[in-house]
């Protein structure tokens, strides 16, 4: 499991706090950019190791479509099928522009997420250290006793609660729901497979962050599911 800044009293009061209210804390995202981050990138680079960022999103049949104009008291009506299905993926994006993925249609869960860990670990024959949210899932039993028994496959690491700006592929999801909404309306889940395909197109201009230099660049992606 990744390492965790220990915080004062003061400050843990104001991480429950946060949470609480939903939002994030301040201190523990200046902890994460400060500290944790910068000794996740450092010992990743010292072991040869593969920094990778990942989230979970889904597309759904009956999702809002978009926005556009319309004629004074006629509402612009888009056709659609009366089928209701979803489909969801779980993309990770390296800090050198590589990008995996894979598609599911049942709700994320612990077996979701090993299975995912699974086909991951599977491309590298290194270590990686995968930074994600706090989603249960990812900190199920299921998932903490494969990595206890695999410690030199994959690391987990924890980003602050209600932080998603921390997390590039964040970037990726916002995009990928985005040109989902503007596509075709698919009519089934078989149909909906157009969801690799727009995670293929979205690798072509990957943003790498965070950079050495905090700055985004534009980088040709390579896509693995």
């Amino acid at each position: 499991m990744g390492e965790h800044q220990a915080l004062s009293e003061a400050e843990q009061q104001a991480v429950r706090q946060a949470v609480l209210d939903h939002r994030p804390c301040e201190a523990a995202v200046r902890a994460w950019r400060e500290e944790t981050w910068p000794a996740i990138r450092a010992k990743a680079k010292s072991e040869g190791a593969e920094v990778l960022f990942a989230d979970q999103v889904g597309i759904r049949s009956d999702q809002v479509t978009g926005r556009t104009w319309g004629e004074t008291g006629r509402t612009p009506i888009v056709r659609r099928s009366g089928n209701r299905f979803s489909v969801n993926a779980m993309p990770a994006i390296s800090t050198k522009g590589r990008m995996h993925f894979m598609a599911f249609t049942e709700t994320f869960a612990a077996e979701v997420m090993c299975r995912f860990r699974d086909r991951l670990s599977g491309h590298f024959d290194r270590t990686v250290h995968l930074v994600l949210d706090g989603h249960s899932a990812h900190r199920s039993c299921r998932v903490r006793d494969w990595l206890a028994e695999h410690p030199d496959r994959i690391e987990l690491h924890f980003l602050p609660g209600y932080s998603p700006e921390l997390n590039p592929d964040e970037l990726v999801n916002a995009n990928h729901t985005s040109s989902a909404a503007t596509s075709a309306a698919p009519t089934s889940v078989a149909s909906s497979n157009g969801t690799n395909l727009s995670f293929g197109s979205i690798s072509r201009h990957l943003i790498i962050f965070p950079a050495d230099d905090q700055k985004a660049h534009q980088h040709r992606g390579k896509v693995e599911c």
